[in-house]
């Protein structure tokens, strides 16, 4: 096996991450909103002997989307949970808000999914960006883009030093002296910041990992600081392989200014794909899904995905200059739509919103699994990537295409396992277990 082993996260999406993919897969159009879909697709997954499976959030839902897209954002920890009953190896990654949760709440949270799925869990930090989950949460208005990412900083602190709060060896179990566990073991947080008073331990031992693996996607300069400072798996990336080895560059160049080393972090960027047994079978399967997507869903989706309300503008009318005053205070998807509209200040709402793919679907890959192969090859190679966070525009068609014939493709050159060597989603990614106490999360831990 060669040292430089891919790596793959399987984004799990209803029907697929196009959004006209509902439409055309062979399901009853609710199969989404059960159990069984996936378990079929984690199961599918590691089958395939990916590192992880991962669950995005939405913990507000603009109504425009449930005309257009099927809605199950379930709570992501919930559904990982049972997918760890169903699966042995696969890791469970999911989304948790750092601007609408209490760290000490959502460090319990993953942590007890760590421990019921024997190690395999992992948070990927969002600091969520849309006005409705403030009014969801009965909240005062969404804080400005620094001082979420601000709060996020010592959110993640405060977690840490909740899943640190025991030792690794403070439970002794000395049935004959009546001890279960050593109190001289224990550090409660007893942090007080800014923004979070937490003080007490968590309420059972430290994880099978020690701590979830800590993922991030931003893009933004907050977001790339944020994912320097802790993050163990990036997905974010720009679609060009060029532009994307340069992020990489620039990511590993602020890991090494936190002190950490860029080998322990993996790099998979999103990637949608949808694949045929010709290439023109996959242009055609492609070309279908642009043929039923929606216009009206395209310019509410990209002032959603921008932090705005899609019901406080006209499609027809130019998006207001007001709204790119200042740039440094809108996150990069919103960036994206200011520059668009700032080109083509006279065009309609709906025009410019089809220039602007962005988000995590913003590459897409159409073709067969042996250019998909030399396509995910190429990248590693230029440094660009680790291999990728797949998501198959409809599922499972893609997943099941990439798990039966790009995997044994990859396997052949030597640069994908063949089995799994660990059982821990740290171990699939050669990471270390981090010793409790440290906040590096690169200092490993010296009882292991």
């Amino acid at each position: 096996m060669s040292a430089r082993q891919l790596h793959f996260n399987a984004f799990v999406w209803p029907n697929g991450y196009h959004e006209s993919a509902w439409r055309v897969v062979g399901d009853d159009g609710q199969d989404v909103l059960r159990l069984p879909y996936y378990a079929d697709l984690a199961r599918l997954a590691e089958r395939g002997l990916m590192d992880s499976v991962f669950l995005a959030d939405n913990i507000a839902i603009a109504e425009y989307r449930v005309t257009h897209l099927p809605q199950t954002q379930f709570d992501p920890i919930s559904v990982l949970s049972a997918l760890a009953a169903v699966t042995t190896r696969i890791g469970l990654i999911g989304t948790g808000s750092t601007t609408y949760n209490k760290p000490w709440d959502l460090a319990r949270r993953f942590a007890t999914l760590d421990h019921l799925s024997g190690g395999r869990a992992g948070w990927n930090i969002v600091t969520t960006m849309t006005p409705l989950a403030a009014a969801n949460y009965g909240e005062p208005p969404l804080p400005q883009h620094a001082d979420r990412y601000a709060r996020a900083h010592e959110f993640v602190d405060v977690a840490i030093r909740a899943w640190d709060s025991w030792d690794d060896d403070a439970v002794i179990a000395d049935r004959a002296r009546g001890v279960w566990g050593d109190r001289s073991k224990l550090h409660a947080p007893h942090f007080h910041g800014r923004h979070y008073d937490v003080e007490g331990i968590l309420p059972f031992p430290r994880s099978p990992q020690g701590r979830p693996v800590l993922v991030q996607a931003g893009q933004s300069a907050d977001g790339i600081a944020l994912a320097a400072r802790y993050a163990e798996l990036v997905f974010s990336g720009p679609p060009s392989i060029e532009a994307a080895a340069a992020f990489r560059r620039r990511l590993d160049e602020q890991v090494v200014a936190a002190g950490r080393d860029p080998a322990h972090v993996t790099l998979l960027p999103a990637l949608m794909i949808t694949l045929g047994g010709t290439e023109a079978e996959a242009r055609a399967r492609a070309g279908r899904l642009e043929e039923l997507a929606s216009a009206d869903f395209r310019w509410q989706n990209a002032l959603y995905t921008a932090g705005l309300d899609p019901d406080a503008f006209d499609p027809d009318a130019p998006l207001p200059a007001s709204l790119w005053a200042d740039p440094s205070t809108v996150s990069e998807r919103a960036r994206q739509l200011f520059a668009a509209a700032q080109a083509r200040p006279q065009v309609p709402l709906r025009e410019v919103a089809q220039q602007v793919t962005g988000g995590a679907g913003q590459m897409h890959f159409v073709g067969t699994p042996e250019q998909l192969a030399d396509h995910v090859l190429a990248w590693q190679d230029a440094g660009a990537s680790d291999g990728f966070t797949l998501m198959g525009s409809t599922l499972p068609y893609e997943l099941t295409a990439f798990v039966d014939h790009v995997v044994p493709l990859l396997q052949r050159r030597g640069r994908y396992r063949t089995e799994y060597t660990g059982a821990t989603l740290r171990e699939h990614l050669g990471l270390p277990r981090p010793r409790a106490g440290a906040m590096d999360p690169d200092d490993p831990s010296t009882a292991d």
